[in-house]
């Protein structure tokens, strides 16, 4: 068995996100409106969420997505070949629920269980790399650990393929993780009962974990599984979606009154404080007490659903962590899921998503994004079949030559990002006495441009890593260059790309300028 691994930093992703309504008015029954001005209470209510501490405890996976291309069918069998580009591993299930606080900047301790094989060893790697994590990953022999591995070609699942033991882990185990639950309760906010039905919360460990934070005064949000509720009777908050509230309750969901009147059953029945209901591309419906709040869907795309359910167990918890009112948190928690499902793969919502969606149209300055993001929109584009395309520079002086590179590389791709030097990688290439204009501006500058769809700053003094993170069609640089001497022509090659040379308008050079400037 295992203790707690030490964290360590992870990177963060920040993306594209969308303007959101403003908030829930009080009273027995309320809808959301979405009017565009910026609300002072969400956006406060978004700084709160990294304030709380949340113990997750339940069924971690291990989520493989392998990526490739298929262009031809097995002579052996009339099925798909799959040509591997690249794989990604991440953590599912509860694991997912961690990595979405952890993304909000939530502390957060974890226990579950793993089999003693190489996906565990992989999922305690990755739950452990985690910033601002203590988990607690009990090793089972004998047991596999919960794995899901899907086959994804021109952003089209091909299959999935799940290995697992779902029987409930050892007695002792589950004793012994109770044990650990009852001690590490006392030190955070919010108990959250992640339940994928693998044989973690099996049994009467719900029961025995309720107790527990109850004894210890703290509060509890269960995200279930199955038909019988009973196995989280007091729990404050249990936030099932729609199929799983009308297996429970045996009663219609098809309308608003239906789902408002299972979801008061289900309370009544298990004495829950409170049940939040996920309702897809309908929203959501909270019954606090006798309180009623239907809010609409948030979401303007929907790229992939995967973990959407993940990221409103964490916000809720969050914010119930941190205090705020339960519409108020539920609210960011809708949020959230329409910023993840716009998204591509399993993704999470971070404190900059939130306050990006919560915040009115900024026009071309909304091209400017991290490269995380970056990498997460180019993503986006390539699953629509666009060929994306990438050109890099300091862009110091934005000068026509530099307009005719970008007009003459927009025509060689359906979506061009532009990478931009930092200042600092700048005054490393330039000298002490550039940029003249700051990163910022440049890069607004940029975005201004028709021609320009996306724009991210580089710190590094070339852009080879992020091409390697962007994977980009086409390759642009001036003919001054030959393509030997482009930074990630190799790369391009790798992958099937293109390197195209454009043509310089003569007498135009930023360098030149700023030396007739200063005389």
């Amino acid at each position: 068995m295992q203790g707690p691994v030490p964290p360590s930093a992870a990177p963060a992703s920040p993306s594209d996100a969308s303007p959101a309504s403003g908030p829930p008015a009080g009273g027995a029954t309320s809808h959301a409106a979405t009017p565009p001005a910026i609300n002072p209470d969400l956006i406060e209510g978004v700084r709160q969420l990294k304030r709380g501490t949340v113990l997750v405890v339940g069924d971690a996976m291990l989520d493989r997505y392998v990526y490739g291309h298929v262009n031809r069918i097995s002579p052996e069998a009339p099925v798909p070949v799959l040509a591997v580009e690249r794989e990604l591993a991440m953590p599912g299930g509860a694991g997912n629920v961690v990595r979405n606080l952890t993304a909000l900047g939530t502390a957060v301790a974890f226990l579950s269980v793993v089999g003693d094989d190489q996906a565990g060893s992989d999922l305690t790697g990755l739950i452990g790399g985690q910033p601002g994590v203590e988990p607690w990953l009990l090793v089972q022999g004998g047991r596999a650990t919960t794995t899901k591995t899907r086959f994804i070609a021109s952003g089209q699942q091909m299959l999935r393929a799940d290995h697992e033991i779902i029987r409930p882990i050892h007695q002792r185990l589950a004793d012994r993780l109770v044990r650990i639950a009852t001690d590490t309760v006392a030190a955070t906010s919010v108990m959250v009962l992640s339940d994928y039905r693998k044989g973690v919360l099996a049994g009467d460990t719900p029961e025995r974990l309720i107790a527990a934070a109850k004894a210890a005064g703290r509060r509890v949000l269960v995200d279930p599984k199955g038909r019988d509720f009973s196995r989280y009777a007091g729990a404050d908050v249990i936030t099932p979606n729609r199929a799983e509230l009308a297996l429970a309750s045996g009663m219609p969901v098809e309308t608003e009154a239906d789902i408002a009147a299972a979801a008061r059953a289900l309370q009544q029945r298990h004495g829950f404080g409170a049940v939040l209901v996920t309702r897809s591309e309908d929203g959501m419906t909270l019954l606090e007490g006798d309180d009623l709040h239907h809010f609409p869907a948030e979401a303007p795309e929907v790229h992939d659903v995967s973990g959407a359910g993940d990221t409103v167990v964490a916000v809720l918890a969050a914010g119930y962590a941190a205090g705020l009112p339960l519409p108020l948190a539920a609210r960011l928690s809708n949020i959230a899921a329409g910023i993840v499902v716009g998204k591509v793969g399993t993704a999470v919502a971070r404190e900059a998503d939130l306050l990006e969606a919560l915040t009115p149209e900024r026009g071309a300055l909304r091209k400017v994004v991290r490269r995380a993001a970056a990498a997460e929109q180019v993503e986006r584009w390539r699953q629509r079949g666009y060929r994306v395309g990438f050109t890099n520079g300091c862009f110091d002086l934005l000068h026509p030559g530099h307009v005719h590179l970008l007009e003459q590389a927009r025509t060689w791709c359906d979506r061009l990002v532009v990478g931009v030097n930092a200042d600092s990688s700048v005054a490393r290439l330039k000298g002490p006495t550039r940029p003249i204009q700051p990163e910022a501006a440049r890069a607004a500058v940029l975005a201004s441009l028709a021609t320009v769809d996306l724009v991210t700053i580089f710190e590094e003094d070339t852009p080879v890593e992020l091409i390697r993170l962007l994977r980009p069609d086409v390759l642009v640089k001036g003919a001054d260059y030959t393509v030997d001497q482009v930074v990630g022509a190799d790369l391009l090659q790798e992958w099937g790309g293109v390197v195209k040379l454009a043509e310089l308008l003569p007498g135009n050079s930023t360098t030149a300028t700023v030396a007739r400037l200063r005389g």
